[in-house]
Formats: C-alpha cells, sequence, structure tokens
C-alpha cells in the first residue's frame, strides 16, 4: 500500500532511531532531561523567542498556547476550518473556557479587513472581548496553502495597535519555510506564541513544541502537568525531533515536488499547490478513497465531496509516480 492519508503515518528511519537509542535522558517532570531540554531550546531558538516546551500532541500545544493568551470566557478568532475549531474536539472550549468566532477564507487566506469588522474590543459586561487572533501556516484543510508572510506581518502591526494576540498554528511552518525560504525567525516574530510539529513532515514519531515567552512557557509547563502531559524519561522522544531537525527538513522539498506531481495526474492545478497537501474535489469521495484502496492506495476523505492526499517521507519519487498513475485512472 502507498499510504497518502496523512504526513503522520511516517515511521522512524533506521538513522532516527539509532538517535533515539543512544538519547541521554533524565526525568523532564524535574526538568532533568537533558535531551529534552535541548530540543526546546533549540526550537525556541530557531523561532526567535525564549523559550519552548515539548508535549506529545499538537492538539495539546495549541490548546496551552491559545490559552497562555485567550483567558475563560474570552474569543479567539480563526479561520473557519482551521485546526483549532475544527479538528481538535473543542478542547479549547471544554478544557479552557475560550470561545470562538471564524472567518470563511477558501484558500486559507488572512483577511485583515474581515478581522478587523470582526474584532470586539472589551466593551463592559456585554459583549465577548477578543484576546487573540490564531492563524494556520500552512492551513491544512485549506490545501497546505502557505499564508503570504506579508499578510502575516500586517495582521501583526494590527494586533500591536489594537493590544490583541496573535497564536500561529505551525504544525507544519517547516513546509511554509521550505516552500517560500522565508525564515523561521520571520515566522517567529509575528506571533506571541506558536505550535510546531515533530511528527508530520520532519517525521518523528511523536512530539510537538509550544514556542513563546518564558513566562508563557513556565505556566504552560503547569498546564501541561494538569492536562496529563507530565512525561518521564521522554528524550527517547526529544532525540527524534533532534534528529527530524538536521536530516529532515530541506528534504521537505521533495514532498512539495511529489504533491504537485499527484495533483497533475489527478486533475488539480499544481500551481495551487503549495506545499505537500493536494485537496481533490470529487461528487463521491468515499467511493473514491474505497477504489483508491482496492488499488493499492491509501487517500482519505476530508468531506462528502473532498478528498486528501498528503506527501510525506515515507513516499519516494517512484512510489509517488505509481500512486499518480492509479488515482489518475479512478478519476
Amino acid at each position: 500500500m502507498i499510504d497518502l492519508r496523512s504526513d503522520t503515518v511516517t515511521r522512524p528511519t533506521e538513522a532516527m532511531r539509532r538517535a533515539m537509542a543512544a538519547a541521554e535522558v533524565g526525568d523532564d517532570v524535574y526538568g532533568e532531561d537533558p535531551t529534552v531540554t535541548a530540543l526546546e531550546e533549540r526550537v525556541a531558538g530557531l523561532f526567535g523567542h525564549e523559550a519552548a516546551l515539548f508535549t506529545p500532541t499538537g492538539s495539546m500545544a495549541n490548546v496551552l498556547a491559545v490559552r497562555s493568551l485567550v483567558a475563560p470566557g474570552q474569543e479567539v478568532l480563526c479561520e473557519a476550518r482551521a485546526h483549532i475549531a475544527r479538528a481538535e474536539l473543542g478542547a479549547h472550549g471544554a478544557v479552557s473556557g475560550v470561545t470562538m468566532r471564524t472567518w470563511h477564507a477558501p484558500d486559507g487566506s488572512i483577511p485583515l479587513a474581515a478581522v478587523r469588522d470582526m474584532y470586539a474590543p472589551d466593551m463592559g459586561p456585554f459583549f465577548v472581548p477578543t484576546a487573540a487572533v490564531s492563524v494556520e501556516n500552512t492551513h491544512n484543510f485549506a490545501g497546505g496553502s502557505v499564508a503570504p508572510v506579508e499578510d502575516l506581518q500586517a495582521l501583526r502591526r494590527w494586533a500591536t495597535e489594537v493590544g490583541t494576540g496573535v497564536h500561529l498554528d505551525g504544525a507544519r511552518i517547516w513546509n511554509a519555510h521550505v516552500a517560500t525560504g522565508v525564515p523561521l525567525t520571520t515566522y517567529g516574530e509575528v506571533a506571541d506564541v506558536l505550535a510546531v510539529c515533530l511528527s508530520k513532515g520532519l517525521g518523528a514519531p511523536v512530539g510537538s513544541l509550544m514556542v513563546g515567552s518564558a513566562p508563557a512557557v513556565a505556566e504552560a509547563r503547569v498546564w501541561r502537568k494538569r492536562l496529563g502531559g507530565g512525561m518521564r524519561q521522554v528524550g527517547v522522544l526529544a532525540a527524534a525531533g533532534l534528529h527530524a531537525l538536521d536530516h529532515h527538513l530541506e528534504r521537505l522539498a521533495e514532498d512539495h515536488e511529489h504533491a504537485r506531481l499527484l495533483a497533475d495526474a489527478v486533475g488539480v492545478d499544481p500551481a495551487t499547490v503549495h506545499s505537500n497537501i493536494v485537496v481533490l474535489p470529487h461528487d463521491d469521495a468515499p467511493g473514491f478513497v474505497a477504489r483508491a484502496r482496492e488499488a493499492g492506495v491509501l487517500v482519505g476523505a476530508v468531506g462528502p465531496r473532498t478528498v486528501r492526499l498528503v506527501t510525506h517521507l515515507d513516499v519516494d519519487r517512484t512510489a509517488a509516480e505509481k500512486a499518480a498513475a492509479t488515482l489518475a485512472s479512478l478519476s
């Protein structure tokens, strides 16, 4: 089977497994795991922030990041198909008491005029105040679209003027960086807090990080423990992340090339594919998924009329070409 359901399905390479086996470890709840500390310091530095916190999942990293900006009873604004709104099982409301309002942008863009119109300052005990704006880069359900850095910077300037926070869901920020050449520090400058993932394009088996100021991360460390995310000798997992940063970052360009190859085969304009995700409109998405499985290719339905194809570390050029030919015969 060629698995294009997600870039979360990758398996650790042999070199990554050796790095994990050799990791120096300690009890991270006591702050004594040197490999975790090295990973947190490295990732914080990559984005130009003071600190970072290793978490088991991207959803937890997002919950911790958003709650560092948004108090219970306040709101975060985001795009209607944002991961925090659609794919985290209501965790922000259930755990943090946060409400959301959304704008709709099919291409995953950031319409600043619409955000300005939605923004609600503190107007006393009548309306929910806006405490943060959340943006996703790349935007998963918009087909891995990359937000123009100019739009992010414009949002940052406006948010600073009105005194609201900016959260960047950067689960695939590495893909945005490789696709555009925009430095990671530049992406870090536009956000008060970020969440970045190691277990998607970078190919680590598990793990994400919340990135932000030292006080925000210190508070998040307490909340991570409250939520059951206090891990012990977790350096064996952090070592996978360090190895991925060393060896799997620049190769993301290959995934992007393979995604454009797939897009062309299934009738999607390759110019609309910014990174490693292809969104294929189809009248019968579940039926297409079933036929593809029978033909030896796993793809995912992310809606009744939407199929998603995701390239990754475990799909080389030969597999991508084979999948392209198979899917083209089914389209």
